[in-house]
């Protein structure tokens, strides 16, 4: 007696109809109680697993339409250009010039991201700073005051001010730190921010801090992430 086969397209035209589909769904659509048909199955289509709902949805590609982000959902269940949750996070930090705090990307991805996020971490990843009891999550190899990144604080370095401030942190907290307090400010208080600043750096400071602080997104309006993605 021939084993019994089964279509690959008999899933596609399921996934066609219903966008998302669990396992169990596409055991029944399949015919098959057996798991790992389904997935031999679902190898020989380009299809997606969700990175929320513990990965159990699944979804066509060629159905998918992504943001800007590389996000899309269905029916509250999201899906990830870049695959699961952790690649994900991984992807919008480093994305992100100036790095991003656990809740923006919470926001962001619409997930809960603190588990993932210490294993990122823990596997050397990202890397995180406390900033006012929060932690700000930047890229393992930012170049925060090494010299590549044009928007970083080595430009602060030229002085002995820098320098001397360079000794007490590092570089990216350093950052960090600046970063939140900028952020903080109104638009008077910003202007003599950068006043005293230059003052503090000497000659050409005027032009350093300004390049600096230029990158520093303006705050969003509330309840809106200030996680800031580069596409």
């Amino acid at each position: 007696m021939r084993p019994l086969s089964f279509d690959p397209q008999v899933l596609r035209k399921h996934l066609l109809r219903h966008q998302i589909a669990t396992l169990p769904e596409l055991k029944d659509a399949l015919g098959t109680s057996a798991s790992l048909t389904v997935f031999r199955k679902l190898k020989r289509l380009d299809y997606l697993s969700s990175y929320t709902h513990r990965g159990r949805y699944y979804a066509l590609r060629e159905t998918v339409r992504f943001d800007d982000a590389g996000l899309w959902s269905r029916h509250a269940v999201w899906f990830s250009r870049y695959g699961t949750l952790g690649a994900t996070l991984e992807s919008f930090v480093h994305r992100s010039p100036r790095g991003c705090f656990a809740d923006e990307l919470a926001d962001a991805l619409h997930a809960e991201v603190h588990g993932p996020l210490h294993d990122l971490v823990r596997q050397g990843r990202l890397r995180r700073a406390e900033v006012a009891g929060r932690f700000l999550y930047t890229s393992p190899d930012s170049r925060a005051g090494t010299g590549s990144d044009p928007h970083s604080t080595n430009r602060t370095h030229r002085s002995s001010a820098g320098r001397r401030l360079a000794l007490q942190v590092s570089p990216h907290e350093l950052r960090a730190a600046i970063v939140l307090f900028y952020s903080l400010l109104d638009e008077q208080q910003r202007r003599l921010f950068a006043g005293l600043e230059s003052i503090k750096l000497g000659h050409g400071g005027d032009r350093i801090l300004a390049e600096f602080l230029a990158w520093i997104r303006t705050p969003s309006p509330a309840g809106a992430s200030n996680c800031s993605i580069r596409m």
